[in-house]
């Protein structure tokens, strides 16, 4: 057996993409998103709710955790602004559960997130 053969046969039984760090992020967006739009519906259940909450505010508690890290990469600016972020998206979590409001803010920071983690330019 020839080394080409033996290296096209071990890539070719990979069956999933090999995922970045910035992938990695979004799928965590779009999975929480995703549980947040399902238990904003007034037929969801309030374990749903507070599911999806709960899970949306430990993407965001890591999400500050990184950028607060000294280590991190980001422009400090980008940094400051994801963690204003958290800060907001945790403060609105606990509204959301103990006084009802809308979880479209929280929709609409993590769809906003995951565009620009897929590089798209925001709308004007």
């Amino acid at each position: 057996m020839t080394s080409s053969f033996l290296a096209q046969s071990a890539y070719a039984s990979v069956n999933s993409a090999v995922k970045t760090e910035r992938g990695t992020e979004h799928a965590a967006f779009e999975r929480v998103t995703a549980q947040l739009s399902r238990a904003a519906g007034p037929e969801a259940s309030m374990a749903a709710r507070a599911a999806a909450l709960h899970d949306n505010r430990r993407l965001w508690t890591l999400m500050a955790a990184n950028v607060a890290d000294a280590e991190n990469a980001l422009p400090q600016p980008l940094r400051a602004q994801i963690f204003y972020l958290a800060e907001f998206t945790l403060q609105h979590s606990r509204k959301a559960l103990k006084d009802g409001l809308p979880f479209a803010p929280l929709i609409e920071i993590n769809t906003a997130v995951m565009r620009g983690l897929r590089g798209e330019a925001q709308a004007a």
